[in-house]
């Protein structure tokens, strides 16, 4: 079954490291982006003044999302998973999977039922919530994207300490969730 656990160690052939690798820096180079955009405004709130309240939202709802967003969402779901299937497309490389190895290691394609529906709704969810954000004022723009900043780059970081791991020697704990029929 394609969910199963695995142990397994990827191969760290130079091709092989370099497909892993540009997934990697794909996924990295998209989620620093935002991380870079949504920073100013995460900063302006402090420079503006706030009251006790919006201090209080301001520091809980950052604590909130290192925790859910980064800790849970990020280390515990999205990383594992994101770092098998760049070591997957490395262990076997299709030309269209590795060029778009970057998408591929976010699940957004080659895939089971599942994976796709996940991957698919977090990326129409988190647009819609984005839209939905930018039409906060200050502070309570700056408020949420916090959250969202601290989480992205708690995320990045639990992300980049994973594949650095599996480049140094751990196996791979976790199934790519690629189609059953795909090459185990």
């Amino acid at each position: 079954m394609t969910s199963a656990m695995v142990r397994l160690f990827p191969p760290r052939t130079p091709a092989a490291v370099t497909i892993a690798v540009w997934g990697m820096v794909g996924v990295v180079a998209l989620i620093v982006s935002a991380i870079v955009r949504l920073s100013p405004l995460a900063i302006e709130p402090l420079t503006m003044g706030m009251t006790p309240l919006q201090w209080a939202l301001y520091i809980g709802w950052s604590l909130f999302n290192l925790y859910a967003e980064g800790y849970k969402g990020f280390q515990k779901a999205f990383v594992p998973r994101a770092v098998a299937r760049a070591f997957y497309v490395a262990r076997y490389p299709r030309p269209l999977h590795v060029v778009l190895a970057p998408l591929f290691t976010m699940g957004l394609f080659y895939a089971t039922r599942k994976r796709l529906i996940l991957s698919w709704g977090l990326v129409i969810g988190v647009t819609a919530l984005v839209t939905l954000v930018r039409g906060l004022a200050q502070p309570w723009r700056g408020i949420v994207d916090a959250g969202v900043v601290l989480g992205l780059t708690y995320g990045t970081v639990a992300l980049l300490i994973a594949f650095v791991a599996v480049l140094r020697g751990r196996p791979l704990t976790v199934s790519a969730q690629v189609p059953a029929d795909a090459p185990q």
